[in-house]
């Protein structure tokens, strides 16, 4: 005799999770138009600075990402790769502020930040705001500063917000900082600790031009006309744009799949690298965790997509890892880098 009660509460559940599944699809389908709609700018953006800087397509993906998670940069590679430049096109490209700071041995924190100025006419202390207060900083060979003035710009880049005297002034929205650094001279420099560094959402390396973009650099810097920039969008669709990003579907799976990434750097014979315990000297923070769903929602939606897909993760994978990934002295004396690190860890690790 079959059982009516046990047959109407299976159909029943069945019926629910087939609402949540198609609720889910519809969820999708719309935030992928909505996606689609905002994200038209990125198309704008790339094509408006492809006219002044040639190549370097990583470099300028990597400057949307980063301005599309809120977070920060830092560049390492040779001079004259078009870092300042692509910095400058992209501000200029967006209704906001800019400003540049030659980062030197005898700078100062007062030199980022600002300080206080004792007015005789007013008889007392005004405020004198800093390069810092700008939508983009330009932190130019940040390792030739001091320490205390690489703690400076960190805070403000951590906190957000700066404190003069008795008073804390908001950095504007949006905020981003490009600080570049030199990797061929060591003489006279200040590196980053690793602490600090982490506080940068991407280290990204900048590689020569190939041949035929080199070319194109030549004809184009030989002439005297100038390419020249104009606002096509304003701050307030960056913020906008932002927040159709935090919306970008990410999955469980997907969840999984970052932290197992992460957790690999930090307990590689868990799964199955341990020729890698002996080369990692620390894993990956939790921050590395959260920067790389960042990232990866970011790379989504620049794709113009309104969910997350392993293929995302592991493009931005490099850039979040490499400076969050210490290297052992065996590491070192067999001259493995943290890319090749993370490249094995990608290559192992199960891709849902």
């Amino acid at each position: 005799m079959v059982n009516n009660t046990n047959f109407e509460g299976k159909i029943e559940s069945l019926t629910k999770t087939t609402t949540i599944i198609m609720s889910e699809i519809v969820d999708i389908r719309e935030l992928n138009e909505r996606v689609e709609k905002k994200s038209v700018f990125v198309t704008n953006l790339m094509t408006g600075m492809n006219q002044v800087i040639v190549g370097q397509k990583h470099l300028i993906e990597s400057l949307l990402i980063s301005l599309l998670s809120d977070g920060h940069i830092l560049l390492e590679g040779v001079p004259g790769l078009a870092k300042t430049k692509a910095i400058k096109t992209l501000s200029s490209l967006i209704d906001s502020t800019f400003s540049r700071v030659q980062f030197t041995p005898d700078l100062l924190p007062a030199d980022i930040i600002g300080t206080m100025i004792y007015s005789q006419k007013d008889e007392k202390f005004q405020v004198k705001k800093g390069p810092v207060f700008a939508n983009f900083v330009l932190a130019d060979e940040i390792n030739r500063a001091p320490a205390k003035v690489q703690s400076a710009l960190l805070e403000a880049m951590q906190e957000r917000q700066v404190t003069l005297g008795s008073e804390t002034f908001n950095l504007p929205e949006p905020f981003l900082v490009l600080a570049t650094q030199n990797p061929i001279e060591q003489e006279g420099t200040y590196p980053l600790p690793e602490a600090q560094v982490d506080r940068f959402m991407l280290k990204v390396i900048i590689d020569y031009p190939k041949l035929e973009e080199e070319k194109l650099i030549i004809r184009q810097n030989i002439t005297n006309a100038k390419q020249e920039v104009k606002p096509i969008i304003s701050k307030q669709e960056i913020i906008e744009a932002r927040k159709v990003v935090s919306e970008v579907y990410i999955d469980e799976k997907i969840e999984k799949y970052i932290v197992d990434i992460v957790f690999a750097t930090r307990y590689p014979e868990q799964y199955g690298l341990g020729e890698l315990k002996d080369l990692i000297a620390f894993g990956g923070s939790p921050r590395a965790s959260i920067n790389l769903a960042l990232a990866a929602r970011a790379y989504a939606f620049i794709k113009q997509r309104g969910y997350v897909i392993p293929e995302d993760v592991r493009a931005v994978a490099h850039d979040v890892l490499r400076h969050r990934i210490g290297l052992t002295y065996e590491a070192e004396a067999s001259n493995t880098t943290s890319d090749e690190i993370i490249s094995t860890i990608l290559n192992r690790v199960e891709v849902p």
